[in-house]
Order: structure tokens, then C-alpha cells, then sequence
């Protein structure tokens, strides 16, 4: 009977305490990234995401070999969440509750240690037999370099070298650095899981503005742009609210930006 009672007692007290620790920690700027981890590593519909992006993509290099081009023709894509899969390092600082650091996502690029995007190292060597060149146009920074490359060729991306791999000098609008490209290239495709990837028109852009472009531009998307999903970080966030807020104050914009009943 003591030890039923003593059961009883600390169920009790279990339950009085659950709803004050799951207040405390309910944040979208905390559970949020560790959702979309979660989601990116274990959900299948991620997966058949990625996958029906490329095939749509593959399904459009296909279509474009057989035309005929006055120039050579590029493929222009993003790494981060689009070839590369950095789930883990959002998931640890999420669950950690620690915001984005520079000194953290370096310490975790230097490890080399990415997975693919499903469907990405198929696709990518599918465009180059086709005779696409590819570039990958990240905002990983110079020191990332040597890292980012032996990521790229341990899974055996195609045109995974110096030249083809083009870092941010710390502007992290691409506009410029497609402009080079189309110096010498048609730049055929763009590959991205966020909306800067594709056109300066989406950058430091209003969610409303975002928005907008995407109804004005919406013939390119499964054409000519190919998003891939990503729900733990990007210009979708912050474009919500100006950078430099502390945690609360994010996590209060957020509450008052998300539709509810």
C-alpha cells in the first residue's frame, strides 16, 4: 500500500510540473530549426520532395540537350540544404538552444561531414554527361573551401574543384557572382532552397514582396528554377523580422506573424 500511495505521489507530482517545463521552453526560435532537422532526417515526405525536385530537373536537362545553344550551358546551384544536408548542425544548436554562430557552422563544415540531398549527386552527374557545367555558388565563406570541396568530392559531385566553386567574400547576395557566370555561360537551370538562389529580386526582400516576385516569376519555378524544401533556416526567417534581435524578441515577432483561429 506505502509504495502504491508513493507511486500516486510522484505521478502527482509529475503532472503539476509538465505544463510549467513545457511552457518555459515553447519558442519558435528554439523548437523550430530542431523540428525541421527532425523532419529533414526522419520524415519520407522530405525525401519525396527532394527527389520530385530533381526529377523535374533531370526531366528538364533532358528536354534542353537535344537544343540547340550559342553558348555553353551552366548549371548554376547552392550547396546548404540543397546538395548538401546540414540537419545536424541545426538540430545540435537548436537543441542546445543556441542561436546561428559563424564560429560554430565552420567548426561544423571543417568536418566535411554532410550527407547529400536525395537525389542531388544522381541528378548533378546526369546534367554533366549531358554537357552542362555545373557551379556551385554557396555562402560559405574562403576559409570553408578546402572543407566544402572534400565534402563535395567524397560523394563524387561532378566539377567539385577550384573553379567551379564559388564562395562569398562576405556579400551574401549571389547576383554578382551570377553575372560573372553568365559572362561565359546560358545559365540554363538554377538550383536552390531559397529564393535569393534564383534572382535578385527575392533579396533582402518583405515576406510580402517575396511573395509577390514568385506570382510574377511563378513560369520559371519546375523550369527553370528548382527549389528544393527547407524549413529550418533562410531568408524566409528573416525576412519576418530585422536582424540583431535577441531570442524573445524573435520569437515575439514570430507569434505575432503566424495565423491561428
Amino acid at each position: 500500500m506505502q509504495t502504491r500511495y508513493l507511486v500516486w505521489l510522484l505521478l502527482a507530482f509529475a503532472a503539476c510540473k509538465t505544463p510549467q517545463r513545457t511552457t518555459a521552453t515553447t519558442s519558435f526560435a528554439n523548437t523550430g530549426p530542431a523540428w525541421g532537422a527532425l523532419w529533414q532526417q526522419r520524415a519520407a515526405e522530405y525525401k519525396a520532395l527532394c527527389l520530385q525536385a530533381y526529377h523535374a530537373a533531370a526531366q528538364r536537362v533532358e528536354v534542353m540537350s537535344h537544343q540547340q545553344t550559342l553558348r555553353p550551358r551552366a548549371i548554376v546551384t547552392d550547396i546548404d540544404e540543397t546538395v548538401l544536408d546540414n540537419s545536424p548542425y541545426s538540430a545540435k544548436t537548436a537543441l542546445a538552444g543556441r542561436p546561428y554562430s559563424q564560429k560554430e557552422w565552420e567548426e561544423w563544415t571543417a568536418l566535411a561531414a554532410c550527407d547529400t540531398v536525395p537525389g542531388a549527386p544522381s541528378f548533378f552527374k546526369y546534367a554533366a554527361e549531358k554537357g552542362f557545367t555545373i557551379y556551385y555558388v554557396t555562402n560559405r565563406l574562403e576559409n570553408e573551401r578546402a572543407a566544402t570541396l572534400k565534402n563535395l568530392q567524397r560523394w563524387g559531385f561532378p566539377f567539385a574543384d577550384n573553379e567551379h566553386l564559388v564562395l562569398s567574400n562576405g556579400n551574401s547576395n549571389k547576383e554578382p557572382r551570377r553575372l560573372e557566370i553568365a559572362k561565359k555561360f546560358e545559365i540554363a537551370m538554377l538550383v536552390g532552397d531559397n529564393l535569393g538562389d534564383f534572382a535578385a529580386v527575392f533579396y533582402h526582400r518583405l515576406p510580402e514582396e517575396r511573395s509577390a516576385a514568385v506570382d510574377e516569376l511563378r513560369a520559371e519555378f519546375g523550369e527553370r528554377f528548382i527549389v528544393l524544401p527547407n524549413v529550418m533556416y533562410g531568408d524566409w526567417v528573416t525576412a519576418l523580422y530585422p536582424r540583431g534581435l535577441t531570442e524573445a524578441q524573435a520569437d515575439s515577432v514570430m507569434r505575432t506573424q503566424v495565423k491561428s483561429f
